[in-house]
Formats: structure tokens, sequence, C-alpha cells
């Protein structure tokens, strides 16, 4: 079984869309989204913030090759990862809010800690 949820999309629609979730919540600290698109922008915004973390060139240029602002990777190194300095893992929450009123899909807000 493979390791990740494909979403129902072609691959390079699945990585493109992951990588504007992953941007918009390191920008706005909050998204609204289906249950299924959180946990997997969860598992790569929490190895972003790992990276942000670590601090160094590699780093910061390994996230500037997955999020697509420059601003957003400033800010996630700046201020982003100093605030999780102590913490290993777990920076990020999802909260449900219950289904869509079209479709019925489980909603959730994933939001930083």
């Amino acid at each position: 079984m493979a390791g990740y949820r494909k979403l129902g999309r072609p691959t390079d629609q699945r990585k493109a869309m992951l990588r504007n979730l992953v941007t918009s919540l390191l920008e706005n600290g909050r998204i609204e989204t289906t249950l299924p698109k959180a946990k997997e922008t969860r598992s790569i915004t929490e190895k972003m913030i790992t990276l942000g973390k670590r601090g160094d060139l590699h780093a910061r240029r390994q996230a500037l090759a997955y999020i697509t602002k420059e601003e957003v990777v400033k800010k996630l190194f700046d201020e982003i990862s100093p605030q999780y300095a102590d913490r290993n893992g777990g920076y990020t929450r999802i909260l449900r809010i219950g289904p869509r009123r079209g479709d019925a899909a489980e909603m959730v807000i994933l939001e930083l800690i």
C-alpha cells in the first residue's frame, strides 16, 4: 500500500495543490479544507517547520524548492520556526467543523499551534 493519499488527482495536480496548501497554511496560520487534504498537508508542513528549525543554507534552499513564495520561506525561518524550538513535532492541529453542504465531505480547520 502506498505511503500517501492520491486525493483523486493526477500526480502533477496533486503536488501543486499540496504545495499551495502548505504555502497558504504557513502564510496565514490556518486554512479550511477537507480531512484527507489536511492530513497530507500536515505531514508536509511539519517537515517544512523542521527544516526551518535547522536554519542552515541547505535547509533554506530545500524549503524554497517546495514553498511557492519567498516571503513565506523568510517568515518560516525568522518567525514560525523559532516558536517551536523546544518542541519535537506536533506543530499543527486539526479541528473538525462538520460536513460540507454540497457533498458532505468532512471539513476541518488546519492551524499552526
